[in-house]
């Protein structure tokens, strides 16, 4: 699988765990009143869950796939910007 594929595949289970968050927030929000642990769980949650997007970086140069100079983004570049290897080709 390519780095790119993976990658895709990261955002797409951020995009899950998001709104897993943003739910599970909601419903203790509705049925338990306000609660500051259903949102400290839900940071924590996603901090653990976007841990691995640091392991997406070119084999040739090292930059994040995730990265656009100092900006983190939430879909990956299928050409890495700083030296033009195709992510979602073979390997270099």
């Amino acid at each position: 699988m390519t780095l790119y594929a993976r990658a895709r595949r990261h955002a797409w289970r951020m995009a899950a765990v998001t709104v897993l968050a943003v739910l599970m927030v909601v419903v203790a929000d509705r049925f338990v009143g306000h609660s500051t642990l259903a949102f400290a769980a839900a940071i924590v949650m996603l901090i653990l869950a976007n841990a691995p997007m640091l392991k997406f970086n070119c084999p040739r140069c090292g930059k994040n796939a995730f990265f656009r100079g100092p900006f983190v983004v939430f879909w990956p570049n299928r050409v890495c910007t700083r030296c033009g290897h195709d992510l979602d080709g073979p390997r270099a």
